[in-house]
């Protein structure tokens, strides 16, 4: 019998990919969502937690940028891999030494284009937009001290119509997001 993996989940607004891998790992026995964490005391992400049962915490610049008290919360719930889905600040060197390799990130857009610090959302498909991409898509990959520059895990992408708004490039990207990002997840905790 394998040991249950344990994810901890990192987001910043509304967490529908939160609650795409709460909803996938749910009664599954390989792993779980055991916490999720935001940065943000107001997101969507928190009532979506608390909807199905999942402990989420709040914290600030200064439990993740200045004291241990975000690490010291990993050391206790000691996750196998940690998923920020969502999250826009930049992810400490700290946490990333004292989980190397752990630490994953979705971003919405092939990389290494339109990645960096500013690139998220509906900044990103404006800018496939703006520059008239044929197609777009997701990136999985790991975290390093930089914006959107860790291994590249994973691609999938969609094809950008001339008649797409960032709008539509925002769904089809959304959908992307829904069906990859959990089979992703679980593959690297079967590995």
């Amino acid at each position: 019998m394998c040991q249950m993996k344990r994810i901890v989940i990192f987001a910043s607004g509304s967490g529908t990919n939160a609650e795409n891998l709460i909803t996938f790992f749910h009664n599954r026995d390989n792993a779980s969502v055991i916490q999720v964490l935001t940065n943000n005391p107001h997101a969507k992400v928190i009532e979506r937690c608390n909807k199905l049962n999942v402990s989420c915490l709040s914290f600030n610049r200064t439990a993740l940028y200045k004291t241990d008290h975000v690490l010291g919360v990993l050391k206790i719930v000691r996750p196998d891999l940690i998923v920020l889905a969502g999250f826009l600040w930049k992810f400490p060197k700290t946490i990333l030494n004292a989980f190397p390799n752990k630490v994953i990130n979705i971003h919405p857009a092939l990389l290494p284009k339109y990645g960096g610090k500013g690139m998220y959302g509906m900044h990103v498909h404006n800018a496939v937009i703006a520059n008239n991409e044929k197609e777009s898509g997701i990136t999985i990959h790991y975290v390093n001290e930089h914006y959107d520059e860790g291994a590249v895990i994973f691609q999938a992408k969609c094809d950008v119509l001339p008649s797409d708004l960032a709008k539509d490039v925002a769904s089809k990207i959304h959908e992307l997001e829904m069906e990859h990002f959990p089979e992703v997840v679980n593959t690297l905790l079967k590995n």
